[in-house]
């Protein structure tokens, strides 16, 4: 197959990484996607950083085997820790969301202070701050861990009052640190925007890495001639290594897709043993 026609691949820890999935349908309506929702070890937030390269060099390799022309690293703690072995590991441009959520961030800050919140591994591998200072040096970036916030969306909880005292709990650290923008740097977070942005009030900016994840995908791939320009129906793939109705229910419940349209297939992890039987069935 020409290399233009080939899927983009999209990898998560769960299902947050779904955002920039969609993100990325609309930024590009002509583009097929493949998604992976590594849902049965779930949340990377907590784990070894060594663990979570494990995991990613699994799925990357899984995905490269399918067949696709581009992998986006949709998770944060994924990106801070596994991006440039996936870089050095692949054929294939690998992108992930820590720079481009980064840049929109240095955009949009007036006052020169900027909030990140993510995962306790990504807050600890100072990766935003690292990519926001090589942009602009002289801007103070808060970083602060939201351990709780990924459970709450993989269970679907997104509103009430649970989830506003959960929230408001935790970004009670930034209280008083003056940020006019606040990055949320796990693709997750995005699913509780609402409620971020109801704690936080309407002075500081809330950034999402999605859109502008997306905005560096359709870059790159102008850049290196590969967009698939046909205007045919494109597809989308789904699989996960957790349960495929609660993945199914994610998609209807935030994004409207029809639960009995929808195929999620499952493969089991370790992702090794799948590349192996692919490769000798």
């Amino acid at each position: 197959m020409e290399t233009s026609r080939l899927p983009i691949g999209v990898f998560d820890s769960g299902i947050g990484g779904l955002t920039v999935m969609r993100a990325i349908q609309q930024r590009l309506p002509h583009e097929s996607v493949i998604y992976f929702g590594d849902r049965a070890r779930c949340p990377y937030g907590d784990r070894p950083p060594k663990e979570v390269v494990r995991f990613s060099e699994e799925i990357a390799d899984y995905l490269f085997a399918i067949g696709v022309k581009l992998l986006v690293v949709a998770c944060n703690t994924a990106t801070a820790v596994a991006l440039r072995h996936l870089q050095e590991r692949l054929p294939i441009p690998v992108v992930g969301v820590i720079a481009p959520g980064a840049a929109a961030a240095v955009e949009t800050t007036r006052n020169r202070r900027i909030g990140v919140i993510g995962t306790s591994v990504t807050v600890a591998s100072h990766a935003y701050q690292e990519a926001i200072c090589a942009i602009a040096p002289d801007i103070a970036v808060h970083e602060l861990a939201c351990p709780l916030f990924v459970p709450l969306v993989e269970r679907g909880q997104l509103e009430g009052d649970h989830v506003e005292a959960v929230v408001k709990q935790s970004l009670k650290p930034l209280a008083g640190s003056g940020i006019d923008s606040l990055v949320l740097g796990c693709t997750h977070y995005p699913l509780l925007a609402p409620a971020i942005r109801r704690v936080m009030g309407a002075a500081v900016q809330v950034i999402s890495s999605a859109d502008a994840t997306a905005d560096h995908v359709a870059r790159l791939l102008a850049q290196l001639h590969l967009l698939h320009v046909d205007a045919g129906r494109p597809e989308y793939r789904y699989l996960t290594s957790g349960d495929p109705a609660s993945l199914k229910l994610a998609l209807a419940n935030w994004f409207a897709e029809p639960v009995a349209a929808t195929v999620v297939e499952h493969v089991d992890a370790p992702i090794v043993l799948s590349i192996q039987h692919m490769a000798n069935p």
